[in-house]
Formats: C-alpha cells, sequence, structure tokens
C-alpha cells in the first residue's frame, strides 16, 4: 500500500465505549512505527476520553492525533496538549454532528479537520453523501486547512468529497478489496489534485 503511494497511514484506535469495537491501541502503533519508520500515522481516536491517550499516542510516534468533537468538554485544551507532545491536531465530527461544531476557534487551532461520512465504528459501510455539505462548509471557513474525509470513499465516491473540497481522503475497503491497488491509490489523488487545482483558481 504504502509501495502503491499512499501517503499516510490511518490508523483507527477505538476502545470500546466511543464505539462498541476495539481494535488497536499504542503498542500496536508502536510495531508499525518501528517497522516503517518514516510513515505519517494519522491516528484516528474513537475514544471517549481522548484526553488520556494523548501521551501514549505520541510515545507510540503518532504523527496527527485526531479526536472526535463529541468525546470531549474541552477541545481547545486537548488541541493544545497534542501539540505540546509534538503531534498535528485533528477535529473529527460524526455524521449527526453538524459542521458548525467546530467553531471558528477551535478550527483555527487545529490542524486537520475530519467529516466522517460513516457512523464510527467500523469498515465497509456505505457511504454518507448527506454529509459531503459539511466539507463544502468547512472549506469556506477554512482554506487552509486540511480537510479529511473517512468512511465508504472509494472511486465511485471520490469525485463528489474532492469537489467539495477534501483533500486528505481515507480509503479502506476500496483499496484492500481492489485487484490492483496501486491504481486505486492513484486514482484517488489525481481526483483530489485536480479538484484542489480548480479550487484553488476559484
Amino acid at each position: 500500500m504504502i509501495k502503491g503511494g499512499a501517503e499516510w497511514l490511518h490508523m483507527d484506535v477505538m476502545d470500546g465505549h466511543f464505539v462498541p469495537n476495539i481494535t488497536m491501541g499504542a503498542p500496536i502503533l508502536t510495531c508499525v512505527h518501528k517497522g516503517i519508520p518514516d510513515i505519517f500515522m494519522d491516528c484516528h481516536m474513537m475514544v471517549a476520553q481522548p484526553e488520556k491517550w494523548v501521551n501514549d499516542i505520541a510515545d507510540a510516534g503518532g504523527a496527527l492525533y485526531c479526536f472526535h468533537i463529541e468525546a470531549t468538554s474541552d477541545p481547545l485544551s486537548l488541541i493544545t496538549a497534542i501539540h505540546a507532545r509534538n503531534m498535528k491536531a485533528g477535529v473529527a465530527i460524526s455524521p449527526d454532528t453538524p459542521s458548525n461544531a467546530i467553531t471558528d476557534e477551535i478550527g483555527e487551532k487545529a490542524d486537520m479537520l475530519l467529516v466522517m461520512t460513516v457512523y464510527p465504528g467500523r469498515g465497509g459501510q456505505k457511504f454518507l453523501e448527506r454529509c459531503v455539505p459539511k466539507v463544502a462548509e468547512l472549506r469556506s471557513r477554512f482554506p487552509e486547512k486540511d480537510i479529511e474525509v473517512d468512511g465508504g470513499v472509494g472511486p465511485k465516491t471520490i469525485d463528489v468529497c474532492a469537489d467539495a473540497g477534501s483533500n486528505v481522503i481515507v480509503a479502506g475497503t476500496a483499496i484492500f478489496n481492489a485487484p490492483n491497488a496501486e491504481e486505486v491509490i492513484q486514482l484517488l489523488k489525481d481526483t483530489v489534485n485536480t479538484a484542489q487545482a480548480k479550487l484553488a483558481v476559484k
């Protein structure tokens, strides 16, 4: 996958509380970091108390710590704590959360904004196109920020995400189930790059 052109490794960390599933934690991230030390680990924290995981993920080699706005009462302090550990800070919103939950102050302080286009917790879900306008709204407010889309993104759904302004794409099932993963990765990247070029001249 990395040889095929993937630039980031998106790691879904689930605690069994914020979402029903339990996946990896810091020990597995540490092993991944040791095996692929130069990869940018984008850690998507689907956890109930994201404040408690910052140090462990930083120690494990996380490069970006993306927490859910729904899981914290003090996102600004959490972003400060993430930056203090030399990680980039991401803020995620679930499908039923409006984009204005990310206030101007939060959005300006964060490094990346993540719009979920499926419900957090498991792969292979159907893409929720109703979430795409949130990408466009965030892009209009934060033209210089990374905006990530996660959930059901693949060759059939990439255009609408890219045209709305997303420049970071998470693709799991679409890549792992593809006969040629490299072709899918290249298609996603080309589509995003083309859309970003169009947005830049508007």
